[in-house]
């Protein structure tokens, strides 16, 4: 396929180039993927600036997305990939072949390090959802700080930079530019920053952002993020997002009731119980959705309210496929007894004719699990209209990534997209939660989105 970029992927690639290191900020939909490969084979080609390039992933993007986009473009099709995945031998013969660019999923980024330690190869390094190295604790962010300063280009894509909240930037962006613009360390960054609010001890629970905090850091990284927004640039069909209010039965909310208050329901075999505030939160979203595991992973069925009102929807698409994002096991189990078409989106080879099938309407009822969703699926294709959120969840990154696997470039029809929420239960909390971070997300967005049009504009006028 020939192609014919628009004009933000233009200024996209164009800033790969001229910026060493450089978050892309580039909401779902907006084709970074295809910007950045168009870059990465100028350096290598052209301007000769680029060696041995590492792209690291999510599995199903690293095993799927970076090769088929190769193989689309006509003017990428010439560019070598090398899949790092599977076994230890598998990521070793990989590592050896004659490639362009080589792909790993990001669990594998602390193996990698270990098995090249200070003779490190890649002068490039794409990190595909910077997001996912949010937590400057974990492993595959330690790994990849090691090697930072022997990396001289670096390339961050995500469209959610901070999906809890301002906290997250920090790790990303040392990853970009090792420090310069928010502090060598995460302690100095909310020294700076912010002030600690709720506390154990020692141990503080909650950060608040110091007066113009949020100012001063999209200031201080304006110049290495780029942000972009799909609605300012792609003609989308309109997206509808709608609650659906779900009444539970007198008996169902006495015994969410009784979890809220007693953290315990008793039952003859296996109790509920509920022994911290991360559990009974979980809990009472598990309940909100008609089921419960007890304390023997059994499941307590609550009521089917919820599964009453996605009988509802689906008779109202009138024979259009429906695509439900469910988070607990339970919760697909009983939407599999009530609507046996319902299909799940499946791994590896199985799972890419699945989404063949999908796109051509030969799925009707398709449930995904926002984790294994987020990333790398081009669902647009279907005449779905409808996407439906049976459980509620916290993570506004995992909602965003998931509701534009159908709300993308190439969409052509109107999407709406329902929340069924129990009244009076966690559910409520947990949709007003992604509001309040969605806001967080715009601010952030907005702060450093790219001036294109006042770039271009000075370029004329010189």
């Amino acid at each position: 396929m020939k192609y014919k970029p628009h004009k933000y992927q233009v200024y996209a690639t164009q800033r790969i180039i001229d910026t060493p290191y450089i978050a892309l900020l580039l909401e779902m939909g907006l084709g970074k993927t295809v910007s950045t490969l168009t870059a990465i084979d100028l350096l290598l080609n052209d301007y000769f600036d680029a060696g041995r390039v590492l792209v690291i992933a999510p599995l199903r993007v690293a095993d799927d997305t970076w090769a088929r986009e190769i193989e689309k473009w006509d003017h990428l099709r010439h560019l070598r990939i090398s899949k790092v995945l599977g076994s230890v031998a598998a990521r070793r013969r990989a590592l050896k072949a004659d490639a362009d660019i080589w792909v790993i999923n990001r669990e594998n980024v602390e193996w990698l390090v270990s098995e090249y330690g200070s003779k490190w190869p890649f002068d490039t390094v794409v990190i595909d959802e910077l997001s996912s190295f949010k937590n400057s604790n974990s492993k595959r962010f330690r790994a990849l700080r090691r090697v930072r300063p022997m990396v001289k280009r670096v390339i961050g894509l995500t469209g959610t930079p901070a999906p809890n909240s301002l906290l997250d930037l920090w790790a990303p962006m040392y990853l970009i530019d090792q420090g310069e613009r928010l502090g060598k360390t995460i302690t100095g960054f909310r020294d700076r920053y912010f002030t600690p609010g709720a506390r154990s001890g020692h141990v503080v629970y909650e950060w608040k952002q110091k007066k113009e905090a949020e100012q001063r850091i999209y200031e201080a990284i304006a110049d290495v993020a780029v942000s972009m927004k799909a609605e300012d640039w792609l003609e989308l069909p309109e997206r509808i997002d709608r609650t659906i209010p779900v009444r539970l039965s007198a008996e169902a909310r006495e015994l969410y009731k009784k979890l809220e208050r007693d953290l315990l329901i008793e039952y003859a075999d296996a109790d509920v119980v509920a022994q911290t505030a991360a559990v009974l939160s979980n809990k009472l979203l598990q309940m909100a959705s008609g089921a419960v595991y007890d304390e023997d992973r059994g499941v307590k069925e609550i009521h089917d309210a919820k599964l009453d009102a996605l009988e509802d929807i689906i008779e109202a698409a009138q024979g259009k496929p429906v695509m439900v994002f469910y988070n607990f096991k339970h919760s697909l189990d009983r939407i599999q007894q009530r609507f046996p078409q319902a299909r799940v989106l499946r791994k590896g080879k199985d799972g890419n004719e699945d989404i063949r099938a999908w796109n051509n309407d030969e799925i009707p009822l398709l449930c995904l699990h926002p984790k294994s969703a987020g990333h790398g699926l081009n669902l647009q294709e279907s005449s779905c209209q409808t996407v439906v959120w049976f459980d509620q969840i916290w993570s506004l990154e995992e909602d965003q990534q998931a509701n534009a696997r159908v709300h993308r470039q190439g969409q052509t029809r109107r999407i709406v997209v329902m929340r069924l929420v129990a009244e009076g239960t966690m559910d409520e909390d947990a949709v007003a939660a992604l509001e309040r971070k969605a806001s967080g997300q715009e601010e952030l967005m907005q702060a450093v989105k790219a001036r294109i049009e006042k770039v271009h504009k000075e370029l004329i006028a010189s």
